[in-house]
């Protein structure tokens, strides 16, 4: 039984080499792509822990805002409104900002808050027929 030598043209053949170059080539820095050394480096679940509270609570603010748009209990708009504050804050830095949130995320900000904007201007008029229809029914 033999064994072949198995060799790539990444790696060197140190066969040809004197016992000095051997040890002079040890200590030579690895030649490393930094993608594949990010990539060791990066954790090996899908969201890191403190990402998955972030998006927790990206989720219980378009919640909040979606689901209280138009609120009849004064609880309900309460929470409309600090829903539509936080994720319309411009001047926040701090770490659950609105804003850092989206970009640890991988989200742009803007584009999330134009989403909620036109889902918003989406809804209100089939509320307002709604209401008109509510109005008329009791009326007539």
């Amino acid at each position: 039984m033999s064994l072949a030598k198995e060799s790539s043209e990444y790696t060197v053949d140190n066969t040809a080499l004197t016992l000095d170059e051997k040890l002079v080539s040890l200590f030579q820095p690895d030649t490393l792509v930094s993608a594949q050394y990010f990539q060791n480096l990066r954790r090996r679940t899908i969201l890191e822990p403190e990402k998955r509270v972030m998006l927790a609570v990206l989720e219980d603010a378009v919640h909040c805002f979606q689901d209280n748009l138009l609120a009849g209990t004064v609880k309900k708009k309460r929470l409309f409104q600090e829903a539509k504050e936080w994720i319309f804050e411009t001047s926040g830095d701090w770490i659950f900002s609105f804003v850092n949130i989206c970009e640890a995320l991988g989200l742009n900000p803007q584009y999330v808050r134009q989403g909620l904007l036109r889902w918003r201007e989406k809804m209100l008029p089939k509320y307002t027929e709604a209401t008109t229809w509510a109005k008329r029914k009791k009326a007539g």
